[in-house]
């Protein structure tokens, strides 16, 4: 079963999340499906947008905005001079939409060992007709020197131009498809060559992940801290000094008269 579903669909709710997350009355589901399938589009279809190396686009809906998260390996690409690219992104998706838009940037420091950027970059290398076995190659081998336990490419369609379609891939390391607590990243992407499509797809195997991924809309919870045991004591004790003091004084005032 492993080996034929999606690994992130597979894992959702065990160390995976969704990628939109909202709640709805099931008249406004569909509208709402399709209308974060148009945010999406939108944004990768941006001119600004194509070289940013996007890997993912989450969706939060709140009951008054819309909060989109874009995971990106260049944020400066997108943010632009002085903020001038997002805010032209956000002006652009907020005639679309009837809620207030949020947009948030998160960066990815490792973009070598991100499956959606890993396939990114042997298609558009496939674009620019490299050749595929040395594009793959050489994506494993950046992998598993950036940290990477195990990593997987397949490439299928008219490799080299051929005229009989096949797919061929590229395996290094371990990648349990089968062990649900194991954190494989998933990615896709299709490459528009002279000589038809090359679909790419790209599992990375990043150690063990036993805990849900943190929700970073939310917020932090603050608790008040706790007074701690020694002060009472000493102050207990200093009060029983204190006590005692007096009542030697009025025991001596007494004597006296």
């Amino acid at each position: 079963m492993g080996q034929k579903v999606s690994p992130i669909g597979l894992r959702l709710g065990i160390n995976k999340t969704w990628q939109s997350r909202w709640y709805a009355s099931p008249r406004e589901y569909a509208d709402l499906v399709l209308e974060d399938m148009k945010i999406r589009k939108m944004i990768s279809e941006f001119p600004e947008c194509k070289n940013a190396d996007i890997a993912q686009i989450e969706i939060i809906r709140h009951p008054q905005r819309v909060t989109i998260v874009i995971h990106t390996a260049r944020p400066g690409v997108i943010i632009g001079v002085k903020g001038a690219t997002i805010e032209k992104i956000s002006t652009d998706i907020q005639k679309q939409l009837t809620k207030k838009v949020q947009i948030k940037i998160k960066e990815i420091k490792r973009a070598d060992v991100n499956a959606s950027l890993i396939a990114q970059n042997v298609g558009r290398q496939m674009m620019g007709r490299a050749s595929f076995r040395k594009a793959m190659k050489q994506a494993t081998s950046n992998a598993m020197r950036a940290g990477a336990q195990g990593i997987k490419i397949r490439l299928a369609g008219r490799l080299g131009g051929a005229e009989m379609k096949r797919s061929e891939e590229q395996k290094e390391g371990r990648v349990p498809l089968h062990t649900l607590r194991a954190d494989i990243d998933y990615g896709v992407f299709e490459a528009l060559t002279t000589y038809g499509k090359i679909g790419v797809k790209v599992w990375v195997y990043n150690g063990m992940n036993y805990g849900h991924e943190q929700n970073e809309d939310a917020g932090q919870l603050v608790r008040k801290p706790r007074r701690e045991r020694p002060a009472r004591a000493n102050a207990a004790g200093q009060d029983g000094e204190t006590s005692v003091e007096k009542g030697a004084e009025n025991a001596d005032k007494a004597s006296r008269s």
